[in-house]
């Protein structure tokens, strides 16, 4: 078997978008993904290695991560399985501050000698490191927190799960999707357990187990008369949950707009029911009428506005891309310290709510603790559509006068070093009772959006255009039919400040990334981005459509 459509998959996600080496580390049985491992009380003995060891040595300060990241996949295609794939990868990244400079190194030799090793290497590149650079870490203080831990609080664990039950589940919906029409369809299942042991000279013990899922597919029609083609990928958002996620109750579904047979899910997806719409909808996009270019009021989905979010808030207001040493992947930002030192930038109009966090359940960023043991807190990024904080962390926040961690610092796996990673970013749902139909009536002209689709952003995330999955027209208060070759041009300020209206809370879902890459060498996260749906008004659209 073959992973045909691995890169395929790469792409759904949001932001500047990458796959990391998911194959990193062993290959195993799906039985093996149920060993316990290591207990606390060990890994508490192996992390005090490094830590007296970096002290020995004259570090002023060291933490340790003992990670063990345990992760399956599965994809089909058709009424094929194409691979089942389970990975295990174990080690320790110890992180050390001598001569007031940093010092990173890490070993998938867990043992008392090996760590010894990796600490001394660390205080070796942190000396070495200290006669280049003349200014001193400064870190924020932060709590010791003794002996604590977190864990995702699932109900059902992926690896409790029979494998077969997974195949059972994706070659269902590729059937109900081949049975409405689909020509084509490829599904996959992500499933990751990050077990995150972390131990710092601050006095921090902290066990955390983190879970996440997410399922994904993507249909495609053929007109064979006309050599045409239409694609629609699943609706599903990555989410912080365990295989409760994939039992699609009825009671976490959210009706679209009527017309579009479109529904939202929360907190479980029903992936059999989105791939017969999916299938639906891309025969429909056959004979969809291509879009008149102009100005439009945009009805935008939480499935679609997050990946905007993530362009344009997220990424801008990560502060080592606002002080501009840090441009790999999604350049710096436009969002300079003079707009936020002013105390009046207008990001976006008076309704424009939007909070970084680290804590919001099911959500793909919630942890107990970053990587640097400070525990995990929302705060404001735009309130009330002035800009009001970026998203640092310990060795960053006095750059802006503050003296405690925004807790968003992140590693991709024990062997790399962790640094400043955006947490998630949302908007706040409207305050009034107001629903998707309600917007809709609203609008004399204007365009429904749902769903991630190709985009652009500049280098300092301000001048933009979004694609989508599927477009629905609205004429006088109604969906009248479909609309393809639709994209959105606008600029970051311009595009927030026209935000007029907001669903309540009763609308609010998450859109999400696995993939979210960011430094050099590289490295992936996983963030949300919840929002309810949202009305932008007067945009400018474009059509893409291309005549030969």
């Amino acid at each position: 078997m073959k992973r045909r459509n691995f890169i395929q998959y790469a792409g759904l996600g949001a932001g500047a978008l990458m796959m990391p080496s998911l194959l990193m580390g062993s290959n195993i049985s799906a039985e093996a993904l149920l060993n316990p491992g290591l207990d606390v009380a060990a890994k508490k003995q192996l992390a005090d290695v490094a830590l007296n060891t970096a002290k020995s040595l004259g570090a002023s300060y060291a933490d340790a991560r003992i990670g063990r990241y345990l992760n399956q996949y599965v994809f089909t295609r058709e009424d094929k399985v194409q691979n089942v794939v389970n990975t295990e990868s174990f080690g320790i990244g110890i992180r050390v501050i001598a001569n007031g400079t940093w010092g990173f190194a890490s070993t998938n030799n867990v043992s008392p000698d090996g760590i010894k090793k990796a600490t001394e290497q660390a205080v070796a590149i942190a000396k070495a490191n200290s006669k280049i650079q003349k200014d001193p870490v400064v870190l924020a203080p932060v709590k010791s927190h003794g002996e604590v831990s977190w864990k995702t609080p699932i109900k059902k664990d992926f690896k409790d799960v029979p494998v077969a039950e997974k195949v059972d589940l994706l070659l269902s919906a590729n059937k109900a999707a081949m049975d409405n029409g689909a020509n084509f369809v490829n599904s996959a299942l992500f499933m990751v357990n990050e077990q995150k042991y972390f131990a710092s000279t601050d006095g921090s013990y902290i066990d955390q187990d983190v879970h996440r899922i997410w399922p994904t597919f993507g249909v495609t029609a053929i007109d064979r008369s006309i050599g045409k083609f239409k694609s629609r990928q699943g609706l599903s958002a990555p989410m912080g949950l365990g295989y409760e996620y994939m039992d699609g109750l009825a009671s976490e579904k959210i009706a679209g707009p009527e017309g579009t047979g479109l529904v939202g899910y929360r907190n479980s997806y029903d992936i059999v029911e989105d791939a017969i719409l999916a299938a639906k909808q891309a025969k429909e996009m056959l004979t969809a009428k291509s879009v008149d270019a102009g100005k439009y009021d945009l009805v935008l989905d939480p499935n679609h506005l997050g990946l905007t979010i993530h362009e344009s808030v997220g990424h801008p207001l990560e502060l080592d891309r606002v002080l501009g040493y840090e441009a790999n992947y999604a350049g710096t930002s436009f969002a300079t310290l003079d707009k936020w030192k002013s105390g009046d930038f207008k990001y976006g109009s008076d309704i424009v709510n939007i909070v970084a966090d680290k804590t919001q359940v099911g959500s793909l960023g919630a942890v107990g603790y970053d990587d640097e043991g400070v525990k995990t807190k929302q705060w404001d990024l735009v309130r009330g559509g002035i800009l009001k904080n970026y998203q640092a962390i310990r060795d960053q926040v006095h750059m802006i006068g503050q003296n405690e961690s925004h807790g968003c610092c992140y590693s991709q796996s024990w062997n790399d070093v962790q640094f400043q990673r955006m947490p998630n970013v949302s908007l706040e749902p409207g305050k009034e009772k107001y629903n998707i139909n309600d917007m809709i009536k609203d609008v004399e002209k204007g365009i429904y959006i749902a769903g991630r689709g190709s985009y652009s952003i500049d280098q300092q995330r301000y001048n933009f255009q979004f694609g989508g999955t599927v477009f629905y027209e609205i004429k006088n208060g109604k969906i009248v039919g479909m609309l393809d070759d639709v994209a959105y041009q606008s600029n970051t300020q311009e595009f927030w400040n026209s935000c007029t209206k907001i669903c309540d809370e009763n609308d609010y879902r998450l859109f999400g990334s696995f993939f979210d890459g960011k430094g050099q060498p590289s490295q992936v996260s996983a963030v949300s981005h919840g929002s309810s749906t949202t009305r932008f008004n007067d945009v400018n659209v474009i059509n893409t459509g291309r005549t030969i």
